[in-house]
């Protein structure tokens, strides 16, 4: 194992980013939610849907994990999701929801089997958990007394609209917060 200060792997993770305007209401909520209910933690990463948990991956290497993920997304059909307001995670994960995500969750399965065959790298969630697709607004740094205000905010509140999936983004942490790094497009 190399020292953690000659170790070059750095953290990846790949997830969809959705499009204006809904990338834009999702990162105001998110700010919102930390001037209301003090909780910060869903801003270090852009508004998006993970596909795929944090891994390390070696920056020597990169290049093989863009061809690979490239070639993935080029076998990838584009496909609609719709918005179905908020829901969460008790006690204290507060999300924008989609309906009828089977295609999405069809699109995680195939990246999982493809992460951890193509690129040995194991999709580290939780096993027991079934996939559940969405935009998290306030983070697990929300105090259980904040998510219930919050919660009962957000819990009637509509959240509508639809968009294409047909782009994947490879983000990477640099080291405060998570940036975009690379996007690949599917195929059609």
């Amino acid at each position: 194992m190399p020292d953690k200060k000659d170790d070059k792997r750095k953290l990846y993770f790949i997830g969809i980013l959705p499009p204006s305007p809904y990338y834009e209401l999702a990162h105001a909520l998110k700010h919102y939610c930390k001037e209301h209910f003090h909780t910060s933690g869903a801003l270090k990463s852009p508004p998006h849907i993970t596909l795929h948990m944090p891994f390390k991956w070696s920056e020597d290497n990169e290049d093989e994990l863009i061809d690979k993920l490239n070639g993935f997304s080029l076998q990838q059909i584009s496909f609609e999701v719709t918005f179905n307001n908020f829901d969460c995670f008790r006690p204290r994960v507060i999300f924008i929801a989609f309906k009828d995500s089977g295609k999405l969750t069809e699109l995680q399965h195939n990246l999982k089997q493809f992460c951890r065959l193509e690129l040995n790298v194991p999709n580290t969630g939780n096993k027991e958990l079934p996939y559940h697709p969405h935009l998290t607004i306030a983070f697990r740094d929300l105090s259980k007394p904040a998510f219930r205000s919050a919660w009962e905010e957000f819990k009637d509140k509509k959240f509508e609209g639809q968009f294409t999936i047909n782009t994947l983004v490879l983000m990477k942490h640099n080291g405060m917060f998570w940036e975009v790094f690379k996007r690949f497009v599917f195929a059609v």
